[in-house]
């Protein structure tokens, strides 16, 4: 067990690792420093679909997230911070391995009944911090897939998954709340499956004789829209057919509450020792059905109540904290996936009930876009010991840097070379750099075609629709020429300068096309010194 110390004398030693970071760290000198060191805990709520304007924290209009703003009030609040695409499956994949998803062919928005999409011999930020002496959990959405290559067995053994990739427990929603199975799997196994029901899944046509959208909508409670039209459950049809484990199926109302136990249980058995733990919302991801005590709180419909339900369990996690006596010792970091999207399956009203509530904020696009809207989200630590509290960062960081950066905290300098887009960037969300990176990419949902460096970005030309084309009424951003905008005066990219700075345009685009010189396989050929 690593032994306990001030959290002040850690973060000084970080300072001092930060001010040397040209000196290596031995494993040896790694495993003596964790026999005398307690490093933090360390909290990561990852919410799904949430905008940069969505939280009071940064303004939004239609609603107020007093929990959240709490947290901000003890935290660092980032306003340049992004994750690496704007779809859940690319953005977590990145999260947890260190590397853009378009790297790796198949890690598109995936099916709920893919084949696990990381490596199991791969570095990840679950592994490294678990090497390190942490016990790691998982509690929430997945989305990046499960079982070998024919996909998960779900009857009997689910795997590999989580836990082959560095968690030591899961409690996990497989894909999307939209997608079969509608049912949580606990480490291996589906959660109170009986094995005289078994579950049956399919992406391609109909099995079981349960009641679909399409052939019964008379027993909807919610009208789908965009093809969520197949297998009911819950008065809810979903994306994909399944029939079968009916003792297995969730309640959609009382999901917040199911996670926000796991991730009780999972703090309280581990509180003796340094934990990481992610718990990885389903709000406000479609279907949005909230529980009873936040239905019709907000005035924007399901989603602004599933927004209040998302502050909520936010509150729980922090008093929980609270009350184990852990704040002192514990990191906590809020962040999103990818940018908002209100309709996005289903007729809820969120487009009627939005009224001048901005989910992006100032910036155009959302869910899907190569523009700002589609990857710029909200991004706030908490450093225990009060450590940048009630600060603001202009500092340019991503998701993709968690890796290497708390890898540096827990002393493991030397991580696997395949690691190549992860940037220790520790001092930045400690607060102590104001720049951060020099340059990041974006993947929209046709690939990465935005590339960002300093206050300038650029959008490859891209033949592609210009809003999404099955109905969330969302810029992508798409365009057959160039685009270049100076996001420090024009964060709403509404003025092309692609002609009017051609040189600078195309040596961005020139820099974008090394970085995707091998398309979406590109193996470990980056020069990462070049940013």
């Amino acid at each position: 067990m690593i032994k306990k110390c001030s959290i002040v004398t850690l973060l000084m030693v970080v300072f001092t690792a930060i001010g040397c970071k040209d000196q290596k760290v031995t494993n040896q000198e790694t495993a003596n420093a964790s026999e005398e060191k307690n490093f933090p805990n360390i909290v990561l709520i990852y919410t799904d679909d949430l905008g940069y304007g969505d939280i009071s924290p940064y303004g939004a209009i239609g609603l107020q997230t007093p929990h959240l703003d709490s947290l901000a009030s003890e935290s660092i609040l980032f306003q340049n911070a992004y994750a690496t695409a704007a779809t859940c499956t690319p953005s977590r994949y990145s999260l947890l391995t260190g590397n853009y998803a378009w790297r790796r062919e198949g890690t598109g928005v995936a099916k709920g009944d893919a084949s696990l999409l990381i490596d199991t011999a791969a570095t990840t930020l679950p592994s490294l911090l678990n090497s390190a002496g942490y016990a790691t959990g998982i509690v929430g959405k997945w989305h990046l897939g499960l079982g070998g290559e024919y996909g998960p067995d779900w009857n009997g053994k689910i795997a590999p998954g989580p836990l082959e990739i560095g968690f030591d427990y899961s409690y996990i929603i497989p894909a999307t709340g939209d997608r079969v199975p509608c049912v949580f799997v606990e480490n291996h196994t589906i959660v109170d499956l009986d094995p005289n029901d078994p579950i049956t899944v399919n992406y391609t046509e109909k099995v079981g004789d349960w009641p679909t959208g399409t052939e019964n909508p008379e027993l909807l409670k919610m009208k789908p829209s965009q093809g969520h039209d197949n297998t009911i459950v819950n008065g809810i049809s979903r994306i994909g057919w399944m029939t079968g484990g009916r003792d297995a199926l969730w309640d959609d109302e009382t999901i917040a509450q199911r996670l926000v136990g796991k991730s009780t249980d999972f703090i309280a058995s581990n509180k003796s020792e340094s934990f990481f733990l992610y718990l990885s919302t389903h709000d406000i991801h479609v279907p949005r059905v909230p529980n009873r005590m936040f239905q019709g709180k907000s005035a924007m419909g399901p989603r602004g109540d599933a927004i209040l339900q998302l502050d909520w369990t936010v509150g729980e996690i922090m008093s929980l904290l609270k009350e184990q006596r852990l704040l002192d010792n514990t990191i906590v970091i809020f962040s999103s996936d990818n940018g908002p999207v209100l309709d996005d399956g289903y007729y809820d009203q969120a487009r009627e009930l939005n009224g001048d509530h901005r989910p992006a904020g100032d910036f155009r696009g959302g869910k899907y876009s190569a523009l700002e809207g589609g990857s710029r989200i909200p991004l706030i630590v908490r450093w225990p010991d009060g450590k940048g509290k009630g600060t603001v960062s202009d500092a340019m960081v991503s998701q993709v840097d968690l890796l290497k950066s708390f890898g540096h905290l827990v002393g493991a300098d030397t991580i696997q070379k395949e690691v190549i887009d992860s940037q220790n960037r520790l001092a930045v969300l400690m607060g102590d750099d104001k720049v951060g990176r020099n340059s990041l990419v974006q993947e929209s949902f046709q690939g990465p075609l935005s590339y960002v460096e300093g206050t300038w970005k650029y959008i490859a030309p891209h033949d592609g629709p210009k809003m999404v084309p099955w109905g969330p009424k969302i810029d992508t951003g798409f365009r057959t020429g160039p685009q270049l905008y100076n996001l420090e005066d024009d964060p709403g990219e509404q003025n092309n300068l692609a002609d009017k700075n051609s040189e600078r345009a195309e040596e961005m685009g020139e820099k974008l096309a090394v970085l995707l010189k091998d398309g979406f396989t590109n193996k470990l050929e980056v020069d990462v010194k070049q940013y």
